[in-house]
C-alpha cells in the first residue's frame, strides 16, 4: 500500500514536471511557435459524458461549459499519473536518488499518447498525420515531452534536495 507521503511525493514531482513543460511552452508561444490550446483538451474529455470520445476536428465540436479549466486539470491529472508510473517502474527508490536518464526516457515514451490516441481522437490522424506539416508536430510533441521528462527528473532532484 503506498504511504501518503509517497503519494504525495509522487504528485509533487508530476506537478513540477508539467508545470516545467508548462513553461517551455509558454516560451514556443512567446516565440511565435503554435501550441495546442489546453481547452481544446477539456473540449475533447468533456465530450466523453456524452458518450463522444473522437472527433473529425475538435476545434469544430461543441464546446462544453468550463473546457480551459478542465484542460488545465486532466493537463495536471496526467502529469501526476505519469510521475507515479515512472515510480512504479523505477521503484520508490527512484524518488531519494532520481537518475536523469530513466525521467527523460520515460518522458520521450509518453509521446504515444498524443500521437497514439490524442491526436487521432481529436481528428488530426495518427501522429498528427492529417495536419498540415506532421513531421514538425510530431518533432514538436517529442520535444515537449522530452522536456516533461527532464522536469520528472528535475523536480525529483529539487524535492529531495528540500528534505535533505
Amino acid at each position: 500500500m503506498l504511504s501518503s507521503h509517497l503519494i504525495g511525493h509522487i504528485a509533487l514531482v508530476g506537478i513540477g514536471a508539467t508545470a516545467l513543460m508548462d513553461a517551455w511552452l509558454m516560451l514556443l508561444s512567446h516565440l511565435g511557435v503554435p501550441t495546442t490550446s489546453l481547452a481544446l483538451v477539456g473540449r475533447w474529455v468533456g465530450h466523453f459524458s456524452r458518450g463522444r470520445f473522437a472527433h473529425a476536428a475538435i476545434g469544430k465540436a461543441e464546446p462544453v461549459e468550463f473546457e480551459l479549466g478542465l484542460g488545465w486539470l486532466i493537463h495536471y491529472l496526467i502529469g501526476i499519473a505519469y510521475a507515479g508510473l515512472l515510480v512504479a517502474l523505477q521503484g520508490a527508490v527512484w524518488l531519494v536518488e532520481p537518475t536523469f536518464l530513466p525521467a527523460l526516457a520515460f518522458g520521450v515514451v509518453t509521446v504515444a499518447a498524443p500521437w497514439f490516441v490524442m491526436q487521432p481522437a481529436m481528428g488530426a490522424g495518427f501522429a498528427a498525420s492529417k495536419t498540415p506539416t506532421p513531421l514538425k508536430n510530431c518533432l514538436r510533441s517529442l520535444a515537449n515531452h522530452a522536456v516533461f521528462g527532464s522536469g520528472l527528473y528535475l523536480a525529483a532532484a529539487a524535492l529531495n534536495q528540500a528534505n535533505q
